[in-house]
């Protein structure tokens, strides 16, 4: 009997550390606010998947006066998952402003609209992003890529089939899904699109197609002449990540994170079979790169010093001009459970500046695999210096898509050659025929001015006067 509880209590101990497989760098606080109790059976998959990977949900109604994002200054929640209410706003906790202080507290947030509601507070958070949503009652539809079996049913092709993210050779995709067409490889959205401004910091994560198209639900659907906006402009799910690295999603539906969407056969019009939408997946994935489960690189260690040398230093502060300098970076990359080494896509480049106001300089480091480790990459590049003596500094710079920014600055001072390090003109075989012609000048002008100094002058013959 002991021997049975034993066995049952360590089986439940192992089950439950295998149950928990993700870890985010910032914390598991997560704040949900869900206006209705009675709308959490609608996505018990979604949180309950969160839960699974160990985040501590806290599922909280906007109209909750003790609600706050802060307690004494600092961070009570360490993400969000704003679902739209039903009234015009989220309360007072949840003002644009506060929100915009969580995401500087590094807090991050996923944003959910909706066709049937988006509360003020969140446009006004959307347009600090630079992202534009559409007004109420406005809806995403696609004559071309759609549901057949939803739109039999319904008579409006509003549940879209989006294809997976394909994996790139450019940038970091942690939404991809796996070559090929097939089952798990596309997302049903039914929501609304939104726009976005030139802000740098946007990356499209899911986009419309070229006949898609968002627009007013209370025009006649046959005859929607002027779309609220369309194509290729038109966004789905939005991703922003700040100038301190904290994260935000915007997704234009709430149902592709339901258990009914999660759950759902889909067919396009020109398949044959149906298959399973991958939403299921699509959504760990999103959670994971918004609450920073994936795509956060950390600096281990940076190294310059001397080439070729014997027991150089390592990040002296002093350099000569024209030495030969070997600079290193060390990264890693968090994946979910573990950190492992950072590679940089294969049509990019990892660079070094090497810069006193302007660069000098501007080198792709390349990785040194024979330096790497089992927890990092290490890139390097060698140069020599310029002839030029000043404060430099080597500066690297890395901001691209879904990875948090590398930015990397370390001064260092470039001196002139000292007086016993010039290269001496004896030292030059080619040299010793104008040696000579100077020697000869300077020997010459000397035995000149001796004969000068020592010659006796002339007499000069007096005149004597009577």
């Amino acid at each position: 009997m002991i021997f049975r509880s034993l066995t049952s209590s360590l089986l439940c101990l192992s089950l439950s550390i295998s149950f928990v497989t993700a870890e985010s760098l910032t914390g598991l606080r997560l704040l949900v606010v869900l206006e209705d109790a009675e709308l959490k059976p609608l996505y018990s998959k979604f949180l309950g998947d969160l839960e699974g990977r160990g985040y501590k949900v806290d599922i909280q109604s906007p109209k909750n006066e003790a609600l706050s994002l802060f307690t004494h200054g600092q961070r009570a929640y360490d993400h969000a998952i704003l679902f739209p209410p039903k009234a015009k706003g989220y309360g007072p906790s949840l003002t644009p402003q506060k929100l915009v202080d969580f995401v500087h507290k590094d807090g991050n947030i996923l944003l959910l609209t909706s066709p049937s509601g988006t509360p003020e507070q969140a446009r006004e958070l959307a347009r600090e992003l630079d992202i534009d949503l559409p007004p109420r009652d406005f809806l995403a539809v696609d004559h071309s890529s759609y549901d057949v079996v939803s739109a039999t049913e319904s008579g409006k092709h509003d549940v879209i089939l989006i294809p997976r993210p394909g994996v790139s050779d450019s940038t970091q995709n942690y939404f991809a899904g796996s070559s090929g067409e097939g089952e798990g490889e596309v997302i049903a959205f039914r929501g609304t699109g939104h726009g976005l401004g030139n802000r740098p910091l946007l990356f499209p994560v899911l986009s419309a197609g070229r006949a898609a198209y968002t627009y007013d639900t209370k025009e006649d659907f046959a005859y929607a002449e002027e779309p609220w906006t369309a194509g290729r402009q038109m966004q789905y799910v939005t991703a922003m990540q700040a100038r301190n690295n904290a994260r935000v999603v915007v997704a234009g539906s709430t149902e592709m994170f339901s258990d009914k969407f999660f759950d759902m056969m889909v067919k396009a019009p020109k398949a044959e079979t149906e298959v399973h939408t991958a939403n299921r997946k699509f959504a760990e994935q999103i959670t994971s790169w918004v609450f920073m489960e994936t795509g956060v690189v950390r600096v281990n260690a940076v190294r310059h010093y001397l080439t070729n040398t014997t027991d150089a230093q390592v990040n002296p502060n002093v350099y000569r001009v024209k030495n030969d300098i070997t600079f290193e970076i060390e990264l890693s990359e968090w994946s979910s459970t573990q950190w492992k080494p950072f590679t940089v896509p294969s049509s990019d480049h990892l660079q070094l500046e090497f810069t006193m106001l302007d660069p000098y300089y501007r080198l792709p480091l390349l990785a040194s695999p024979s330096s790497s480790t089992p927890t990092s990459s290490v890139y390097a590049t060698s140069f020599k210096a310029p002839d030029q003596h000043g404060i430099f500094a080597f500066k690297v710079n890395y901001k691209r898509p879904f990875v948090t920014y590398i930015d990397e600055k370390y001064t260092v001072t470039l001196r002139h050659f000292a007086h016993n390090e010039y290269t001496r003109s004896w030292d030059i075989s080619g040299a010793w025929v104008w040696i000579a012609g100077i020697a000869a000048t300077i020997g010459g002008f000397t035995v000149f001015c001796a004969l000068w100094l020592y010659s006796a002058p002339t007499e000069r013959g007096v005149k004597k006067t009577q």
